[in-house]
């Protein structure tokens, strides 16, 4: 049975609600909080537009869907990841699915699910594939040692 995402949800009493959601990607995991703010996205305390080009296009699919949908709702929220484990790569698929996870949590919007499932199912849910083990006697997964009798 798969573990279901930890979510904490806090909302307190004239204090904005905050929302922290899990992704994971082979072994990295990225925990996305999304408050009330000014519209910054933060990754590992280092603002988005700091990363590469294609990492930081792959970080803002999920913004640009939800550009649509939610207007100007977006500019009202700070979104701060924290990744860790695995490789650059792995940690910049976990963040964008902790990204897309939260704020489909955060707004409740069945329009917004919807526009991220049909773009890419790897929006909402994990990619669970890892990398297969060698086998023993051999240095690779698959391919076996050939044999020549000459």
């Amino acid at each position: 049975m798969p573990k279901k995402t930890k979510k904490k949800i806090k909302e307190e009493k004239g204090k904005p609600k905050v929302l922290t959601i899990a992704g994971k990607r082979k072994t990295a995991i990225a925990k996305a909080t999304i408050r009330e703010g000014t519209g910054i996205v933060r990754l590992n305390k280092k603002l988005i537009e700091n990363y590469p080009f294609l990492r930081r296009l792959s970080l803002l699919e999920p913004l640009r869907i939800a550009q649509d949908i939610l207007k100007d709702k977006l500019q009202t929220l700070d979104i701060d990841i924290n990744a860790k484990g695995g490789g650059a790569e792995a940690q910049t698929e976990a963040a964008r699915l902790s990204i897309a996870r939260a704020l489909v949590n955060y707004t409740g919007s069945a329009e917004l699910k919807n526009a991220f499932l049909a773009y890419d199912r790897y929006l909402l849910i994990a990619d669970v594939r890892r990398k297969e083990m060698c086998k023993p006697g051999d240095s690779k997964a698959r391919a076996k040692r050939q044999k020549s009798y000459r």
